[in-house]
């Protein structure tokens, strides 16, 4: 067997983590891609086309991981969505809280983090925010709330709480099952979202196929080239340099708590980076990049006190949905729908509803205020 220096590695898995978000942040502030904005179009003015950019995105993250799957890069039983029990409960609450909160604080966790490279100082606040609440749903008292509640419902699947898992109950072998049901989901996305003529402009393909293989990008490197199969020290199977210990890809809620931890405690040699910090201080340099690049980047404070008000709650709400829900819109939206999971599909939907909710309670104050 070939000694592996997990220390070197663990410096692959983070300098590739952060040059693939780089990638993440300077795409999405190049297109515009936003989830919140997605379904805003779509409610105020009928408008698909940043939502059909989504689809893409999901349907080529899907597909990838389903190939790295059949390929034998990746063990889906080792990856942070794997489980036997489907937190729909967990999902529908945390979705419905992150989505209203992402309308009050005018974006998700990645555009946050998009919008601080390009200037906000509203969106460093809402990281801030975000940053505490979802600290305090890992571990504080949500973090028991959570626990003591929603995170107790649960369906027990055989299995595994997968699409591919159900295939594999059916009879198929694990490999051809997530095959399988990649070609039909992720066809399906990537059909949908190609469609109109439209779609096929420069910004929606960048967005949907570079984004989307950005994500695969980050399954290959956690889930394949930094894992170890016998740990020199524990001679345990390890993925180096991820917070759960398990194959990670991008998300933008829990990573957002790490890196507030990483930052404050920097001192405490126990305090490591991860996949997960590098990614979210990746998204932000990428994005600042390319808004100095085309010109875009603008300082941009509050608007009044109610603007305040709204980001500050938009956060809370965010912070704890997205831990309650186990990812965010890229979390759970890219990364987790990409290995089909159960209780993905169960977050993204109740996300977009909650989205649904919170767009229509604004326009409720607007008409309220005239």
């Amino acid at each position: 067997m070939v000694e592996v220096d997990p220390v070197a590695l663990s410096r692959t898995v983070l300098w590739g983590g952060f040059v693939l978000a780089m990638l993440f942040g300077a795409i999405a502030q190049r297109t515009h891609f936003c989830t919140m904005g997605a379904v805003s179009d779509i409610v105020n003015i009928g408008d698909y086309t940043r939502m059909r950019q989504w689809a893409l995105a999901a349907g080529v993250a899907t597909l990838g991981f389903g190939g790295l799957v059949f390929a034998g890069l990746i063990d889906p039983a080792k990856t942070l969505y794997a489980s036997n029990r489907w937190l729909w409960l967990s999902g529908l609450v945390g979705g419905l809280m992150f989505g209203f909160g992402m309308v009050l604080a005018s974006g998700c966790g990645n555009k946050t983090l998009v919008r601080i490279g390009g200037g906000s100082l509203k969106s460093l606040v809402v990281f801030l925010v975000i940053a505490i609440a979802s600290y305090a749903t890992l571990r504080g008292v949500t973090a028991v709330l959570r626990v003591a509640t929603v995170d107790r419902v649960a369906v027990e699947v055989a299995g595994g709480a997968s699409v591919p898992g159900l295939l594999a109950a059916a009879g198929l072998d694990a490999s051809s099952a997530a095959l399988v049901a990649a070609l039909v989901v992720g066809g399906a996305l990537s059909a949908w979202a190609l469609m109109t003529r439209e779609s096929w402009r420069l910004d929606n393909l960048l967005a949907g196929f570079g984004l989307g293989l950005v994500v695969v990008g980050a399954w290959w490197l956690s889930g394949h080239v930094g894992f170890i199969a016998e740990h020199p020290e524990t001679l345990e199977p390890t993925f180096v340099a991820t917070n759960s210990g398990k194959a990670e890809a991008l998300s933008f809620t829990a990573p957002v708590a790490y890196t507030m931890d990483w930052l404050i405690l920097f001192s405490d040699k126990s305090k490591v980076l991860t996949l997960g910090i590098v990614s979210v201080l990746g998204v932000i340099a990428g994005s600042a990049v390319m808004a100095l690049a085309n010109g875009s980047f603008r300082w941009e404070g509050f608007g009044g006190v109610e603007d305040v008000a709204n980001h500050l709650a938009g956060g809370l709400l965010m912070g704890v949905g997205g831990v309650t829900a186990l990812g965010c819109t890229v979390g759970q939206g890219l990364s987790g729908i990409s290995t089909l999971s159960l209780t993905s599909f169960v977050s993204v939907a109740s996300i977009i509803a909650g989205a649904v909710l919170g767009l229509r309670y604004q326009l409720w104050r607007l008409e309220r205020m005239a």
